[in-house]
């Protein structure tokens, strides 16, 4: 008789649980910039280029110890907040009506439909006519271009929640309310969680190119500042900074999934 394997396969909602490998994106992460330092001082690459990382290293330092860095970290960080803040809470709250209404879906839908590939930066211009050059069209355009994304991920997530679910929820008795705030909103927040990610980074797109146009301060004032003077160390620190903005909003993003969705195991 041949032997079966009863081995416990791992397994989690849709797919396989993927296995936590600590260090290895660290290590690629160390190996790439390792290879352009020595590239950089070998003269493999040119410095025109690209800087050494020690010298964006040393930039950032210069930065820190100044005060600069944060001069600009903060109005940032506020920018990003405050617009983030508005386009999402909305876009979840539209999203969950969109999902839930059929009349709400067939009167937004085709309106989502028709913002969602306009390029938002194409509407600085527009914003800055509404709002003023001040912080109004800066938090205006983040706004708007985290609303869509957010919208689109939050009425999808509502929709893919397992209507198995919502049959058992009817047949034990549970009122409407109970259904959505036991069963479609818990089957939706993977996904809105999701969608946060390509929202937020979205925003940090956006911040930038807002604080292109009329920012003293701000890390997209900073990159253009650099970039006009061809002073590619600064240019490339402008780039870390906001490169470790991204992985600070994801890995924030992933500890709220690991305590918000703890219950799928």
């Amino acid at each position: 008789m041949a032997e079966t394997d009863t081995r416990p396969v791992p397994f989690r909602g849709g797919g396989f649980r993927p296995r936590q490998v600590r260090g290895v994106g660290l290590a690629v992460f160390v190996a790439l910039i390792a290879l352009i330092e020595w590239g950089t001082r070998a003269g493999v690459i040119s410095s025109l280029t690209l800087p050494r990382p020690s010298d964006v290293g040393t930039t950032l330092l210069d930065l820190a110890e100044s005060g600069m860095l944060w001069t600009h970290m903060a109005p940032s960080l506020t920018r990003l907040a405050v617009g983030s803040a508005l386009g999402v809470s909305a876009g979840i709250g539209i999203g969950v009506l969109i999902g839930l209404f059929s009349m709400v879906r067939a009167g937004l839908i085709p309106l989502v439909a028709a913002l969602f590939p306009i390029p938002k930066i194409a509407l600085l211009p527009l914003f800055v006519i509404w709002f003023g050059i001040d912080e109004g069209s800066k938090y205006a355009l983040i706004a708007l271009g985290t609303f869509t994304p957010t919208v689109v991920a939050t009425y999808g997530a509502v929709d893919n929640v397992d209507r198995t679910l919502i049959r058992m929820g009817q047949s034990f008795g549970l009122t409407w309310l109970s259904i959505v705030r036991k069963i479609v909103l818990p089957g939706a927040l993977p996904g809105i969680l999701s969608g946060l990610r390509v929202s937020l980074a979205i925003g940090i797109i956006l911040l930038v190119a807002a604080e292109m146009l009329g920012a003293e301060y701000g890390i997209g004032a900073y990159i253009l500042q650099a970039g006009s003077l061809y002073d590619l160390e600064r240019l490339f620190a402008g780039v870390v900074i906001l490169s470790a903005l991204g992985v600070a909003t994801s890995s924030a993003i992933g500890w709220a999934e690991r305590r918000m969705l703890a219950w799928r195991g």
